[in-house]
């Protein structure tokens, strides 16, 4: 096993010699993100990285991250240093043929009467319902997001589908993120059957748990935590909300409900203030694939290569531009 100090003194090496830039997600490992120029949520570091003069972009996250940046970079390289790093709930949905998220992710037990629809595509829902543009989360492959009218992030949906001049609105993947959107508008929202498998499991229970144990602290939920989950939070934001959110706040106590990733940016940045779990078990297997082995085998072998096609990233973008106009 080589030393940590010998891989991060590598991979700053690398780094300079090749021009590069790392990102990491607020859930990669603590060493993962403290060897990283920028961490936070994955738009926010494709666009961030849209901006910086570099040659090669190691993005520290999941596949459709990786994705985002070649939309936004499509001249600079990408590289995703775990190839099996995936998101399943991205892979709930594709634009035709079968779904695989089963084999993806076996171990997973599918809640509350959820039927896995093999047969059904967004192409298929498009076609139930002609006419109605269709939100994608930002959680989406890129050729999920090329066959969408545009992109929402989890702080932005709501005003997303405000701006649409329709009265019924398509939301895919996340049947949370969608109740959510529903909860804060008038617009009737179609919903596609996906959900995160981390914060799917929280139940009102383990709010009730949590604020026994911690009586004097904020709760703060991600919006794909389930809808009554949410309406029992103090504030409901995503991961970069979260981290403003407690920075700025006069609370001394906040519990944390999202990937446990988080809590190592959020205990550094605010030393003086105390977090807490939601649920210990809100941990994404995918998102600690990333070591800082795989860093430097990605920046040494230039593996594993993300780019977007320009038949796929033309359309993907024109839904993620449409976003940022709004």
């Amino acid at each position: 096993m080589i030393d940590k100090n010998i891989l991060r003194e590598k991979i700053l090496k690398l780094k300079e010699k090749n021009n590069a830039i790392i990102l990491a997600h607020n859930y990669q490992r603590e060493e993962v993100q403290d060897i990283a120029d920028y961490t936070g949520d994955s738009l926010e570091l494709s666009r961030t990285a849209a901006t910086i003069e570099c040659d090669i972009i190691v993005f520290c996250g999941v596949n459709f991250m990786a994705e985002s940046a070649s939309i936004l970079s499509p001249d600079k390289t990408v590289l995703l240093p775990e190839i099996g790093a995936c998101c399943p709930m991205a892979d709930m949905i594709t634009v035709e043929g079968e779904r695989h998220l089963k084999t993806q992710f076996p171990g997973y037990q599918f809640t509350d009467g959820y039927r896995y629809p093999a047969d059904f595509t967004l192409k298929a829902i498009k076609k139930l319902h002609p006419g109605v543009p269709v939100v994608a989360y930002v959680n989406t492959t890129a050729d999920v997001k090329a066959e969408s009218d545009i992109c929402c992030t989890s702080a932005n949906g709501v005003k997303i589908v405000e701006s649409l001049g329709t009265e019924s609105v398509i939301c895919i993947p996340d049947r949370n993120l969608s109740a959510w959107i529903a909860k804060n508008t008038n617009k009737k929202i179609i919903a596609w059957d996906g959900f995160c498998h981390v914060h799917d499991r929280v139940t009102p229970d383990d709010i009730y748990r949590a604020r026994a144990e911690h009586p004097k602290a904020l709760l703060l939920a991600h919006p794909e935590c389930r809808i009554e989950v949410c309406e029992m939070a103090d504030h409901v934001t995503s991961t970069s909300g979260m981290i403003r959110f407690a920075t700025s706040s006069d609370a001394k106590e906040f519990i944390i409900g999202t990937e446990t990733g988080i809590l190592y940016k959020l205990r550094k940045d605010n030393p003086e203030k105390t977090f807490y779990p939601l649920r210990k078990d809100m941990v994404c297997p995918n998102m600690k694939k990333t070591s800082l082995y795989s860093v430097l085998h990605a920046m040494e072998t230039m593996t594993y290569k993300i780019k977007v096609p320009e038949e796929i990233r033309i359309p993907a973008k024109r839904a993620l531009d449409r976003m940022l106009a709004i």
